[in-house]
């Protein structure tokens, strides 16, 4: 699975609309979208607060394996 798919599929498990969890990251709701329809990536500091706030690995939340 792709982060992209990832992340909604996180985002949804905890019952989260995408306001608010840009509001929680503070960034835009467009980002939000733009990063789960793979349209663009977060920086690694974003990447590093989405596996903190999900408290997942960074190599579960990128599907490295």
């Amino acid at each position: 699975m792709s982060f992209s798919e990832n992340l909604k599929n996180l985002r949804k498990q905890r019952g989260l609309d995408q306001t608010s969890l840009a509001k929680h990251l503070n960034v835009s709701v467009k980002t939000i979208s733009h990063w789960e329809t793979n349209y663009s990536e977060p920086s690694i500091a974003q990447i590093i607060a989405l596996a903190n706030y999900f408290d997942v690995s960074i190599d579960d939340l990128v599907d490295r394996k």
